[in-house]
């Protein structure tokens, strides 16, 4: 493979990672993140398939399930900035991006940056805010940069907001509507732990967490593996299997709402990295199935009458990955 070259912050031109050296790497930061982090790491892995896919992620569960922490955590090992930004009712988009702050002394305006200005962000409770702020938010993601009063300030490379939900509590929410979710690469949902996962939790609380955290990566080797995930080989054969499943669902009887073509760009980037951190440097149908899952779970919308059946849209991607035919 020849090695290229891409943009760090800074400009300067830096080379792009091997594959063998994005599979080595994101094996040893998963490995790290379940050294410290109970369970759960299919959702570090789909997270870490976000980040070097340039896309952002929903995590959904109750309270209590350590999504901060993990946030947190996963910030550590990749060496990024990280912001957590707990989201209310009156959270104004300037507590988000910013604002011009006036110096008396030298009778000029300064910009504070606001809490997006990092890495990795943690919106905490996303739901929680009102729609002008998700929209000043969601915004953000889509054009990674922030525009206040004529001035666009480009946001620090890599970025990631890793956006929580509350399925349950729904009094004083502004839930996202389904064209704002779309915005999200992957829904995540979290679930309880195992029995004997839970027990190691309170194991690890009782005798003290581990403080040896590793840092195993930086801001600008983060890039140099997004930029190389992207030189991943995409057959056509491939191709056209991501786009029936896409065009499956605008069909599909028990689907009110079907993907959108940025499902399908997501399907294709996400697989490119999967592969990529499996050491191939080409796609094979795994990869898509794997993620379609996380893919569309948050972008189709049933029809009335398949929710009263009970019917949910991961059984509904399940028939449909059995109706459309796989490459071989």
């Amino acid at each position: 493979m020849t090695l290229d070259a891409t943009k760090s912050n800074t400009g300067d031109s830096i080379p792009l990672m091997t594959i063998s050296e994005v599979h080595d790497l994101t094996s040893e930061i998963l490995r790290e993140c379940g050294r410290i982090i109970v369970g759960k790491i299919d959702i570090m892995r789909d997270t870490l398939i976000a980040f070097l896919s340039n896309g952002h992620v929903v995590l959904e569960g109750v309270p209590g399930l350590a999504k901060t922490y993990m946030a947190r955590t996963f910030a550590s090992i990749l060496g990024c900035a990280f912001k957590r930004i707990q989201l209310t009712v009156d959270t104004l988009p300037a507590d988000l991006l910013g604002s011009n702050v006036f110096n008396q002394k030298s009778g000029e305006f300064w910009f504070r940056k606001g809490p997006v200005f990092s890495n990795l962000v943690l919106a905490d409770e996303i739901n929680r805010c009102p729609p002008k702020s998700q929209s000043a938010l969601l915004e953000v993601m889509e054009e990674r940069q922030v525009s206040i009063e004529g001035v666009t300030r480009p946001l620090p490379r890599p970025f990631l907001i890793i956006a929580t939900q509350n399925p349950v509590e729904q009094e004083g929410t502004y839930p996202l509507p389904e064209a704002q979710l779309d915005r999200f690469m992957f829904r995540l949902v979290l679930d309880y732990p195992t029995g004997s996962e839970e027990a190691e939790v309170i194991r690890r609380k009782h005798v003290g967490e581990a403080t040896d955290l590793r840092t195993l990566a930086d801001p600008t080797t983060m890039i140099r593996m997004q930029e190389t995930c992207k030189t991943v080989y995409l057959d056509e054969d491939i191709i056209n299997y991501i786009r029936d499943i896409i065009v499956k669902t605008r069909n599909d009887a028990q689907i009110l709402l079907g993907g959108s073509p940025r499902a399908s760009l997501v399907l294709m980037n996400a697989s490119k990295t999967r592969a990529a951190m499996h050491g191939r440097d080409y796609v094979v149908p795994e990869d898509i199935r794997k993620l379609v899952v996380q893919t569309l779970n948050h972008r189709l919308v049933l029809k009335p009458e398949a929710e009263l059946e009970g019917l949910t849209v991961e059984r509904v991607v399940s028939k449909i990955l059995g109706e459309v035919d796989c490459p071989r």
